[in-house]
């Protein structure tokens, strides 16, 4: 029975099973009787021709039982008939060649794969001997051999193992590896320094399908050397070509995209997003290049850096190219543009470079630097790395940079031309009063209102804020360049009120309730000094009186020494009935202003400034003959209210003078006592004001100070306003005053 249905499965499909029973039917009577010689020699015979057949069958598994759900399940069986027939105490008997089965296979394996390769290596010959030809058709082998490889780790190694515990992956990957590499060692050497671009074109996929194979060995069992170790080696004349066209491929692609581009946000709403569709074909062209460095995965670390640094080399020229590009489209488009659109166009472009800056920013997490640098630390010192690559990337963010804060400029030129033409036009000091300080100004701030709203929203935040900064500055430089032209004109102080009003609302503008520009940046030094200009031209007449006595207080306080001499004074104020009482004990050390050395001095006391002390009459001592230390102990007393006395800049100033009977009395000195410092004025921490109701008099000591001409910048405002009487007056009286200082006569 064995015999007839071994010879018909070998022509007919049969029954494993059937199988199966005859082999036990054997296993089971061979103990039981003696079969004769001839019958014995035909069992053996008949036992080993299967086994041979067997054997046959599996060298060409692949044919026969491809790798399908009801195909692998019939190699299964034969395998397991196999190893039954080995296991039988028959076959043990009458095998005395001692056949090991487990060999038997491995060898088939063997020698099938390797006719398997013969047959696709023929079928993929070239018809020519065009280089190119023979590099696609051994692509095309590599191709063939990498689904084999993945069919024997996925399918059919599970049916050997199980069946037989013969590793078939292993045994396949390891006669592939020699076979492909001779294979591709002839076929490289056949190229050998003919490389063009059409042949490094052809060997990439052999490159790729290689890489991948070799990958595979991390699933072999068993660990030895391999001959595809180092494939790569023999395609580095290649390496060069495939980096030039992955170059010039996406140059191309980013120039048509920049050619159909209209510099158009893709997206408005709620969500909008700013830049237009080149800078999202740009990203989508730069990522094959940076697929390009993972589909090579170089395995040589220093060749690998080189590769890195030319990979982002490309990269950056490819971004410094767009933003060239970029420049002539808006050009381009512009040209038949209303200027609405041409900022609109202006602010897409600027959106584009910032979204692109934010994408160099990714790059080195693109292309796995940090990985890189690992790998490469035993090679590459840190300081060549991060010169080299990271010099790379900050000198294309500096050009973009660059060509963002162009495109901010000229936004920024156009806006300050407006604002400039609008300042002028609202600060003309021709018929000045006709219109007020607010309405003179309306005309500038729906202009910036307009304006701002409309970059910052088709700006992305960190351009919007990069274009306020400038803005400001110049439209404080404007302000500045408009206040001091023509500044000794008639009407300055309605003018400069009016561009401080303009500058106090362009802060607003610019500061936006915090979401503007930070109070550190727009309090420059710049606008604090334009502000101080503006302050100080816009105050009245009495406000800059009031402001030149406040600074002698200041100076009277700081001055020290006493070189023309010096009073001593005693003050109070008593609340009780407004009475601010003024003690002139004595003078010390004064100049001697007569003939003889010596002089005939009297104390002068005003209250300043005059127009808060209008019905108040300057008081004299009695002059004391030839005495430069002279005892006055005289006292008076004036009227003045409280509210008059705290007013700020109001003053007692000092006059001491040499009596002369027939010409002008001479100077002698002057001091300045702020009356908020006299007892009674002021009110003291932790006091009730009625608790000094009657302040008890003080004793203070003053030096006397000669004015320092043509020094005060009050004064030369106040000299500037011809027509007010008051301010002349005020000017005439200290210009006087300086005549007389001995300050001059020093200089």
């Amino acid at each position: 029975k064995w015999v007839a249905y071994s010879k018909l499965y070998q022509t007919l499909e049969v029954d494993s099973s059937v199988m199966f029973q005859q082999l036990t039917s054997i296993e089971y009577h061979w103990h039981q009787q003696e079969l004769p010689y001839q019958q014995k020699q035909e069992l053996g015979d008949s036992l080993h021709g299967f086994l041979q057949y067997g054997l046959c069958l599996v060298s060409k598994y692949r044919d026969i039982f491809p790798p399908t759900p009801s195909a692998t399940p019939k190699l299964h069986t034969l395998l397991r008939i196999l190893v039954q027939i080995c296991k039988t105490q028959a076959f043990q008997k009458l095998n005395p060649a001692h056949f090991e089965l487990h060999e038997g296979v491995y060898d088939a394996i063997q020698t099938g794969t390797e006719e398997w390769f013969t047959i696709k290596k023929g079928l993929h010959q070239p018809m020519t001997k065009d280089r190119t030809e023979i590099g696609s058709a051994l692509s095309r082998l590599i191709v063939e051999v990498q689904e084999d490889i993945k069919h024997n780790k996925d399918i059919w190694n599970r049916v050997f193992v199980s069946a037989v515990q013969v590793d078939v992956f292993t045994v396949v990957y390891q006669k592939f590896d020699s076979l492909l590499a001779k294979e591709v060692k002839q076929t490289l050497f056949i190229m050998d320094r003919q490389m063009e671009l059409n042949l490094a074109k052809s060997l990439f996929p052999v490159y790729l399908s290689l890489q991948a194979i070799h990958k595979d060995k991390a699933f072999l069992q068993k660990r030895g050397l391999l001959q595809l170790t180092n494939f790569h080696e023999g395609f580095r004349d290649a390496l060069p070509y495939w980096l030039n066209q992955a170059f010039s491929t996406t140059q191309d692609r980013v120039v048509r995209a920049v050619q159909v581009d209209q510099l158009q946000p893709l997206q408005t709403g709620a969500v909008p997003i700013k830049h237009s569709s080149s800078a999202v074909d740009l990203v989508a062209c730069i990522q094959p290049i940076c697929q390009l460095w993972e589909q090579l995965s170089w395995p040589d670390p220093e060749e690998g850096f080189m590769l890195m640094v030319k990979l982002t080399e490309d990269v950056c020229k490819i971004v410094v190219n767009y933003c060239h590009l970029l420049k002539e489209r808006v050009r381009v488009l512009s040209e038949n543009s209303d200027h609405s659109s041409a900022i609109n166009m202006l602010c897409v472009v600027v959106n584009d470079l910032e979204y692109l800056r934010s994408v160099l920013t990714r790059l080195p997490t693109q292309l796995n630097w940090e990985g890189l640098r690992i790998c490469t630390q035993s090679v590459i010192g840190q300081s060549q790395f991060e010169n080299t690559l990271h010099s790379q990337l900050l000198q294309a963010k500096s050009i973009l940079c660059k060509e963002i804060r162009s495109a901010l400029d000229t936004l920024g030129k156009q806006l300050n031309t407006d604002i400039e033409t609008l300042v002028r036009s609202m600060s003309t000091r021709r018929r000045i009063p006709s219109k007020s300080t607010e309405d003179a100004a309306a005309p500038l701030m729906r202009y910036l209102e307009q304006e701002l709203q409309y970059m910052n929203e088709n700006l992305v935040q960190e351009n919007f804020n990069s274009l306020l900064t400038p803005l400001w500055q110049n439209s404080v430089k404007i302000l500045y360049q408009v206040a001091n032209q023509h500044s000794q004109q008639e009407g300055l102080m309605v003018f400069c009120q009016r561009l401080l009003y303009t500058l106090q609302c362009l802060e607003q503008c610019f500061h936006a309730e915090g979401n503007g520009l930070p109070q550190k940046t727009l309090h420059s030094d710049e606008y604090k000094t334009l502000k101080a200009y503006l302050t100080h031209h816009s105050l009245t007449n009495q406000e800059l009186i009031e402001k030149f006595f406040k600074r002698k207080i200041v100076e009277q306080k700081d001055y020290s020494g006493e070189k023309y001499g010096a009073v001593t004074l005693a003050t109070s104020y008593r609340r009780s009935d407004q009475r601010l009482h003024i003690e002139v004990l004595n003078a010390a050390s004064l100049l001697p202003m007569d003939s003889n050395g010596l002089s005939d001095p009297f104390v002068r006391l005003c209250l300043e400034p005059n127009h808060i002390f209008p019905e108040t009459e300057p008081r004299c001592t009695q002059y004391k003959s030839c005495d430069l230390n002279p005892l006055f102990d005289e006292s008076f007393d004036f009227l003045v209210s409280l509210d008059q006395c705290q007013t700020p800049g109001a003053c007692l100033v000092i006059t001491v003078l040499d009596h002369d009977t027939l010409r002008p009395d001479d100077f002698e000195g002057e001091a300045f006592l702020a009356l908020e410092d006299v007892p009674g004025v002021s009110e003291q921490k932790g006091e009730e004001p009625c608790s000094q109701m009657d302040a008890s008099a003080k004793k203070i000591r003053v030096s006397l100070m000669h004015p320092k001409p043509n020094e005060d910048s009050i004064l030369k405002l106040l000299e500037s306003r011809k027509g007010e009487r008051e301010a002349q007056a005020f000017v005439k009286k200290r210009r006087q005053r300086e005549k007389q200082s001995q300050e001059a006569t020093q200089q």
